[in-house]
C-alpha cells in the first residue's frame, strides 16, 4: 500500500530538485536533438537516481552530512565541475556554427554510456541533491513512509528523464538550428555557474 503524502512529498521534492537544468538534463537533451539512444541514457539516470536516492533515504544522507571533510570535498568538486562544464558550453557559442548530426552516427553506444556515467557519476550535484537533501528528508520519515517517499522521488526521476528524452527528439529539427543551439548552450552553461556559485555561498555558509 501506498502512503500517499510522504509519496506526494517524494514526487514533489523530487522533481524541485531534478527539473531545474543540470548536467545530466543537458546530456540528456542533447542526445535527443540528436536521437542517439536518447530513451537509454534516461534509463541509466533514473536507475542512477534510484540507487543513490535509496542510499540516502536509508542512512547514506546522515552519514555524509555527519563528516564536515567530505561535504566539503563533495562541494568544491562539484564547483569545479560545473565551472568546467559551463566553460565547455560557452567554448561552443564562440565557434563557428554547426549542426548536430541527426542521423545517429555522431556518438557510438559506448561513448555515449561513458558520456552519460561522467555527468551522473562524476558529478557531484547529483550526490548533494539524491543522498544528502532527499536522503535527508526522507530518512526523516518513519520506516513504511521512507519506501513511499522514495518511490514518490523515484516517480519524478522516470517520468522527468524520459519525457525530456522524447520530447527534445520530437522537436529535434528546430532544436538543431545553429542559433537555437548557441542560445542553449550559452542559456546551459551560464546556469551551470549560477549553481557552482551556489555550492560556494553553501560552503561559505556552512563554516
Amino acid at each position: 500500500m501506498i502512503y500517499w503524502l510522504p509519496w506526494v512529498q517524494g514526487f514533489t521534492l523530487g522533481a524541485g530538485l531534478i527539473i531545474p537544468i543540470g548536467a545530466q538534463n543537458a546530456f540528456v537533451l542533447n542526445q535527443g536533438m540528436r536521437r542517439q539512444y536518447h530513451l537509454l541514457v534516461a534509463a541509466i539516470c533514473s536507475l542512477f537516481d534510484v540507487l543513490l536516492i535509496s542510499l540516502g533515504v536509508f542512512g547514506g544522507g546522515a552519514v555524509l552530512q555527519s563528516h564536515g571533510v567530505l561535504y566539503w570535498g563533495i562541494s568544491l568538486a562539484g564547483m569545479i565541475f560545473l565551472l568546467i562544464y559551463g566553460a565547455h558550453c560557452w567554448r561552443r557559442v564562440f565557434q563557428q556554427q554547426q549542426t548536430v548530426a541527426l542521423d545517429g552516427r555522431q556518438r557510438g553506444l559506448k561513448a555515449v554510456i561513458i558520456g552519460v556515467l561522467a555527468v551522473t557519476l562524476l558529478n557531484p550535484q547529483v550526490y548533494i541533491e539524491t543522498v544528502m537533501i532527499l536522503g535527508s528528508v526522507g530518512g526523516g520519515f518513519a520506516e513504511q513512509d521512507k519506501w513511499a517517499f522514495a518511490i514518490g522521488c523515484f516517480s519524478a526521476s522516470l517520468l522527468w528523464f524520459f519525457t525530456l528524452a522524447l520530447a527534445a527528439a520530437r522537436m529535434s529539427s528546430w532544436l538543431n538550428r545553429p542559433v537555437i543551439q548557441k542560445v542553449m548552450d550559452g542559456t546551459i552553461g551560464l546556469l551551470m555557474w549560477l549553481l557552482a556559485a551556489k555550492l560556494a555561498l553553501g560552503l561559505y555558509e556552512y563554516v
